[in-house]
């Protein structure tokens, strides 16, 4: 069938319309599909054009050729005889001039004919997936709304509609459970422009997917009242998110848990159960933690600006509240306060204040104020003061200059000792706060060696449960094993007896191994 017994005027309308394409997408797809038609017919050298006649309604397609005395290549060239049939009014000055040969496309044959009409379908569905891009790419960073269709090597494809998303393996969260033909919420992480149009990656892991949540469930975050600071999230398990209010007679908790807590369970229902814990953001950094590893109760707070990291000190009985299951609990408040946090109980840090009190008390002179200044600012061995600024030390509460002075050279002069000492552990005949010095130094050697994960749990040799149990509870090196009471090690990490004498036994004989070098 000739493509222009057709009206093309009417198809153009018709087609743009359904499929939302410009009128000069589809010209351009005729013309192409009319010129292929004709290079099928007359070659490839054949100097051709095509052009969209709008008032005939039609494609026009000219061969040109060059008009010559003498034709040598009939395939671009024409006698100056031939042209004048075509033209009466050529003069000879035409000759080196191109001539026009408007082409009857009955001619082009039924193939010709078929290959136009695929290119005009590769063409119209080109411009479909550029429209697709054009609309999705404008997206990104929005929540948008689908059905699962199916599943392709462990990824889900999403329709959308007028397009399909993607939810590579990596941005789903394992717990949810999903089938072909549920509802999908996802968070658009990102549109990238291919070869089959565009890909729309979607997300369900993203943190931002909750703050997308709950912009949607809060008015007054749509209205800027109150905002979202910081957002830390595993998901499928927790979700930690600070808010502040702009109007002080907004509170922002209650905004985002809404009347009988309606806006935090739609966004928890959204999330399939995951667990939202909403804190209030402070500018005070102290606070902030604070708020961050609620529920628990914190009673104090060492801050360390040098590391930026803070020590937080819980009640017993809170401790394991204030670390959370595998940790989960004190890392998601880490991540969202962007300080690095150490929780111990106050039973472990009045230890730690007596170790460092003995340790600081050699050098003489210091008063317990003193020694309480230097351990609140996150002094806590020989090895700290020796390495400290010493303008840093006089600007201390109760230090002074010249007190710094004697508190730098005196730090300097016992751990110079100390490292000319072979490290020993094993031995009835040193004390315990010998033993912590003798670790410090050994810790001190394998840091610079690089050496560190040989004082880590894993060299108790003990199960993966046991080993989770004594980081849970803050035993994190075999340092903290051993110097731990083997009673209240067995109380605080709910053990047998027997068993906490057996892996304290097992870090001191490794950490004998290892000072002697034998390991």
């Amino acid at each position: 069938m000739d493509i222009n017994q057709l009206n093309l005027t009417a198809v153009i309308e018709q087609v743009g319309k359904e499929k939302n394409i410009d009128k000069d997408v589809l010209v351009s797809a005729l013309e192409a599909a009319m010129l292929s038609a004709a290079r099928k017919k007359l070659g490839p050298h054949a100097d051709l054009e095509a052009r969209y006649n709008v008032d005939a309604g039609e494609v026009e397609v000219y061969e040109f050729k060059q008009i010559v005395n003498e034709v040598t290549n009939p395939t671009v060239e024409i006698g100056f005889a031939d042209a004048k049939k075509m033209d009466p009014e050529l003069t000879q000055d035409a000759i080196g001039e191109d001539l026009g040969i408007k082409l009857d496309t009955r001619d082009f044959g039924r193939i010709a004919a078929q290959n136009a009409k695929q290119i005009i379908v590769q063409r119209v569905r080109e411009a479909e997936r550029m429209m697709i891009y054009d609309e999705y790419k404008n997206r990104k960073d929005e929540l948008i709304t689908g059905t699962v269709r199916r599943f392709e090597r462990g990824a889900i494809i999403v329709d959308l509609g007028r397009a399909e998303a993607v939810v590579p393996t990596r941005e789903q969260v394992s717990k949810e459970n999903v089938r072909a033909g549920d509802r999908m919420v996802a968070y658009v992480l990102d549109v990238l422009e291919i070869s089959r149009g565009a890909q729309i990656v979607l997300s369900r892991t993203h943190p931002n997917l909750v703050v997308k949540l709950f912009e949607q469930e809060v008015p007054e975050m749509n209205d800027n009242i109150v905002t979202i600071e910081s957002v830390a999230r595993e998901a499928g398990f927790r979700t930690k998110i600070a808010v502040r209010s702009k109007d002080s007679d907004v509170d922002p908790v209650g905004a985002c848990v809404g009347m009988k807590g309606s806006r935090v369970q739609a966004v928890v229902q959204e999330l399939r159960g995951e667990k939202i814990d909403i804190v209030p953001y402070d500018q005070d950094d102290a606070r902030f933690v604070c708020n961050a590893l609620a529920p628990a109760e914190v009673t104090r707070v060492l801050v360390n600006e040098a590391e930026h990291s803070m020590q937080i000190v819980v009640p017993d009985d809170q401790l394991s509240l204030a670390i959370g299951r595998r940790g989960q609990n004190v890392r998601l408040a880490a991540e969202l306060t962007g300080w690095k946090i150490d929780i111990n109980s106050e039973t472990k840090v009045a230890e730690e204040r007596e170790q460092v009190g003995v340790s600081l008390s050699r050098i003489e002179g210091l008063t317990e104020f003193q020694i309480q200044t230097l351990y609140n600012h996150g002094f806590r061995t020989m090895k700290d003061v020796a390495n400290a600024d010493e303008i840093l030390l006089e600007n201390l509460p109760g230090i002074g200059k010249d007190v710094a002075a004697r508190l730098k050279s005196g730090a300097m002069e016992f751990v110079k000792v100390e490292n000319a000492q072979k490290p020993r552990v094993k031995g009835k005949t040193k004390t315990s706060h010998d033993s912590m010095l003798i670790f410090d130094a050994l810790v001190e050697r394998f840091e610079k060696e690089g050496r560190e994960e040989e004082l880590a749990l894993s060299a108790l040799e003990a199960t993966d449960d046991l080993i989770q149990k004594l980081t849970d509870n803050s035993y994190l090196d075999l340092g903290d094993i051993y110097f731990e009471d083997v009673q209240n090690l067995a109380k605080t990490v709910e053990i047998p007896l027997e068993e906490a004498k057996t892996i304290h036994a097992k870090a001191a004989q490794v950490l004998s191994l290892l000072s002697e070098g034998a390991l």
